[in-house]
């Protein structure tokens, strides 16, 4: 920090400017809050009625003369005098309901949802009566079903499963039509209904049920055989647990013709149905029994007889 230099005369006009401006900042500041005279017209507090006080004592009395009650006669007068208001509170009846409990109103009404009718579907033009035959077995050949009705046409054809087939027209009353053995081949309903090329004109539905065949309830345990190829099938009923031999050409429980025998497997065709069966090689028989156990090729020459 620089130090003022007191020779230089303008550095001293300086100082001597800024001490007298301080002391006239502080003359003001004492005549502002304390000031330079006393007051001679001090008033002393004093009690009511207090005997030792003088009246030289008092406030001197100032040439104000008080007002008499000739001069409050006029408006003055008029205005301070007291108004006499008459006044009743007005009865107010008692709340009928209870103010705490506000109004809720009612929940919307929903409509209900106005569901139109189904439209009737309309008669078809031809009736489809019956199918003959209405049952079959799966897995069967190919069979010719005869279709009965009315008011038949050249022009229909017969659909099944929405497949069209090959179609005969017999009579009015009448048609025939062959069905595939492929068509058959699995159980399950079939939608047999009669349609023209051009869809305008159509019959109602029916239904061809496909049943599952009956299958031979055996199980194939073993094999007895010779040089000669007179093989003998060792089969178990699994009804009755009754062990049964069997060759080729025998008929298995009256209904299943044994067509081949092998180490593998037995096959047998439903007589009634020319339906093909195959009866697989198993060791899960009985435990102990020789007899249900899979059996080599007899090699000796008097095993034959």
């Amino acid at each position: 920090m620089q130090i003022t230099d007191i020779r230089n005369p303008s550095e001293r006009k300086k100082l001597i400017g800024a001490g007298v401006l301080g002391i006239l900042a502080v003359v003001l500041l004492w005549w502002t809050f304390v000031g330079f005279g006393t007051n001679s017209n001090k008033v002393i507090p004093t009690k009511a009625g207090d005997p030792k006080l003088s009246t030289s004592n008092r406030a001197p009395s100032t040439n104000v003369q008080s007002q008499t009650a000739i001069e409050l006669k006029g408006d003055l007068l008029e205005q301070v005098r007291p108004i006499n208001y008459d006044y009743s509170v007005p009865s107010v009846p008692e709340a009928k309901r209870n103010i705490f409990v506000f109004y809720e109103p009612p929940p919307p009404l929903v409509k209900p949802s106005v569901i139109p009718p189904p439209t009737p579907t309309p008669t078809p033009p031809v009736l489809l009566a019956s199918l003959a035959p209405a049952n079959v077995y799966a897995r069967t050949s190919d069979f010719t079903l005869e279709i009965s009705g009315d008011r038949f046409t050249p022009q229909l054809k017969v659909l099944i499963d929405n497949n069209e087939l090959p179609t005969r027209y017999v009579s009015p009353q009448q048609i025939s039509v062959t069905v595939p053995a492929a068509v058959i081949a699995n159980p399950g309903g079939r939608l047999i209904m009669l349609r023209s090329s051009d869809g305008k004109v159509y019959s109602n539905s029916a239904t061809l049920s496909v049943a599952a065949p009956p299958t031979p309830n055996y199980t194939y345990l073993g094999i007895i055989g010779t040089r000669r190829r007179i093989d003998t099938a060792i089969l178990q009923d699994k009804a009755n647990k009754e062990i049964v031999n069997v060759q080729r050409g025998d008929l298995l429980g009256g209904r299943f013709r044994v067509t081949s025998i092998s180490e593998k497997e037995v096959i047998v065709v439903d007589n009634n149905l020319k339906i093909r069966h195959t009866l697989a090689f198993s060791n899960q028989g009985d435990r102990g029994n020789p007899m249900q156990r899979p059996t080599p090729r007899v090699e000796g020459e008097d095993d034959e007889l």
